[in-house]
């Protein structure tokens, strides 16, 4: 299930670290390779040889071992895991990392580490039910750590009630199921639309949007990630994307449609995230128009509508995805759109907010069916909002497909 897979296991020092043996002995049998980090309290509870004995790696307890000199463990594990699984995860460790702070090998190796994070805790239920650590785990959940766990049952102290690790077996199904969904998308092709367009208006001046790409960007590459092929029809941004993405660049309504229509009939999935400008200048002119000239008007023509002209075109078997950018009637105006341009998911999110959606790294959305709401998701990095419109995506094509 795990074949060739790096994981990391963070262990901190609840009663529970002895169940983290068996856990790492379910990954490796599953394929994968471990390397095992533990705060200096789990190491006085388990010794780090065992865990060294059944990982076949070193463990990573002391941040200022000299043993290996020229390798800084942190940065260096960071690179190397494809997760990394906290199991058990303490409520002073779940404080730490919802707060940054970075003391002892766990806290600096998840500071460090770019990617997924599970996070299974253990503790007793008056500590779980805490506000404090239940507004950590808040805080966590939404930069994008997956919880499994606790679970109801008897605790260390004799006592029963809410705080038990998950078992060894529901975490590698946890971590198997993620990396499954992580190839989800193979075959397919998907094609997303980022960014603004601008209509030019003479060579140096143009109509455009405050959009930065930023969602659409992150979708492209969520998809990527998944094991789609994608095409990313972008219109001007200050972006990168990943290597396996196909980038085409366009600056107009017209040019982004063209582009989207030579790839239309081969994509099995369509992201309209583009920001199109609705309206181009009649008549651009090809000249600079100079101040002295006296009153400007400009004439305006209504410009393609992209997502709903593909909607027109539609086979059963594609998958459409819009977005709908409003300042009021979110949800009138987005179910409107939603069927007039017979889109399957709309992502609506009210750009009047200071902090989120246009030009933000963040944004909070309502997302519908043709059933009606399915999630309403809360202020989220957008990246981390990707992965989640990814899943309604994969789901909704799971449904679509059984009837």
């Amino acid at each position: 299930m795990l074949e060739g897979k790096h994981i990391l296991l963070g262990v901190s020092s609840s009663v529970a670290c002895y169940k983290a043996l068996e856990l790492v002995r379910l990954f490796r049998k599953a394929g994968a390779e471990v390397r095992v980090c533990m705060t200096p309290n789990a190491a006085k509870l388990v010794s780090p040889l065992l865990f060294e004995t059944l990982s076949g790696n070193p463990v990573y307890v002391d941040v200022f071992s000299r043993d290996m000199p020229w390798d800084v463990a942190h940065v260096s594990s960071a690179k190397w895991g494809d997760v990394f699984v906290v199991a058990p995860a303490t409520a002073n460790i779940l404080g730490k990392l919802a707060q940054g702070i970075g003391d002892d090998a766990l806290s600096t190796l998840y500071l460090a580490f770019p990617g997924v994070t599970f996070i299974a805790p253990a503790m007793h239920t008056e500590m779980w039910r805490h506000p404090a650590t239940q507004e950590n785990a808040v805080i966590l959940k939404k930069r994008g750590a997956r919880f499994i766990g606790p679970e109801q049952g008897e605790l260390a102290c004799g006592d029963t009630g809410l705080g038990r690790m998950s078992a060894p077996e529901a975490i590698l199904e946890e971590v198997s199921r993620f990396f499954h969904s992580q190839r989800s998308l193979d075959g397919k092709k998907v094609l997303v639309t980022a960014g603004p367009t601008r209509e030019q208006i003479d060579p140096i001046r143009y109509l455009s949007n405050r959009s930065s790409g930023k969602m659409g960007y992150a979708l492209a590459e969520a998809a990527a990630a998944r094991g789609a092929q994608v095409v990313l029809v972008s219109g001007p941004t200050a972006l990168d994307v990943r290597s396996e993405v196909l980038l085409k660049n366009v600056t107009s309504a017209d040019e982004m449609l063209k582009e989207v229509l030579s790839h239309w009939d081969k994509a099995d999935i369509f992201i309209f995230a583009a920001a199109v400008s609705d309206f181009r200048p009649e008549k651009g002119s090809p000249s600079k128009i100079k101040k002295g000239s006296g009153e400007l008007i400009l004439k305006l023509a209504l410009n393609p509508d992209i997502a709903a002209e593909i909607g027109s075109r539609a086979r059963a078997d594609q998958f459409l995805v819009g977005f709908a950018a409003e300042t009021e009637n979110l949800k009138k105006y987005a179910l409107k759109k939603l069927k007039e341009k017979n889109l399957d998911l709309i992502i609506a999110n009210d750009v009047s907010q200071k902090d989120t959606g246009m030009e933000s790294d963040k944004n909070a959305v309502m997302i519908f069916s043709r059933k009606g709401l399915i999630e309403e998701t809360g202020v989220l990095d957008k990246r981390i909002l990707a992965e989640k419109i990814m899943d309604i995506i994969i789901n909704s094509l799971e449904q679509k497909r059984s009837g």
